[in-house]
């Protein structure tokens, strides 16, 4: 099961994968990302974020992992936040999930961060089991709140 960082020439890849992803959160016409736009943030002199792809023997693509570091105060160290996690429903249950992560873990122990962290959508039992049985622990305490749209546009402008 080969891993590998992504390069600018698997842009239409991370793409369908990201709709495939959005399939199965229940949410696909919230993707409404611009190509060229992604490919300067994963891809150009300042990238924003990082992938990792998962591919079969055959050089199919089975799945991928978006992070980016954040920065804990408390810490005072670096961390990893995953984006996205997703692995195609036809490769699930033979190891790629736990090999995104292992290998998000390696890369996060090799940087000097303190964590890795990620959120999950309440509903999604499979995933929440699947983060438990790796020693993830939830973060019930904690909300997330999100700007965006409109509100995000008018605070910025005060």
């Amino acid at each position: 099961m080969p891993l590998r960082p992504a390069i600018e020439a698997d842009l239409d890849t991370i793409i369908e994968l990201i709709h495939a992803l959005a399939e199965y959160e229940r949410e696909p016409e919230a993707v409404v990302l611009d190509r060229d736009s992604l490919r300067r943030h994963l891809f150009g002199s300042r990238p924003y974020a990082e992938v990792i792809l998962a591919e079969t023997d055959a050089g199919e693509s089975a799945g991928f992992a978006l992070f980016f570091h954040n920065f804990s105060t408390w810490l005072g160290q670096p961390g990893l936040y995953l984006e996205d996690l997703f692995v195609r429903p036809i490769h699930r249950g033979r190891g790629y999930g736990k090999l995104l992560l292992a290998e998000l873990a390696r890369l996060a122990v090799e940087r000097g961060c303190g964590r890795v962290e990620w959120s999950v959508l309440d509903w999604n039992e499979p995933s929440i089991a699947f983060y438990k049985g790796l020693g993830a622990l939830p973060m019930d305490e904690w909300t997330t709140y999100r700007l965006a749209g409109d509100a995000l546009r008018r605070l910025a402008r005060e």
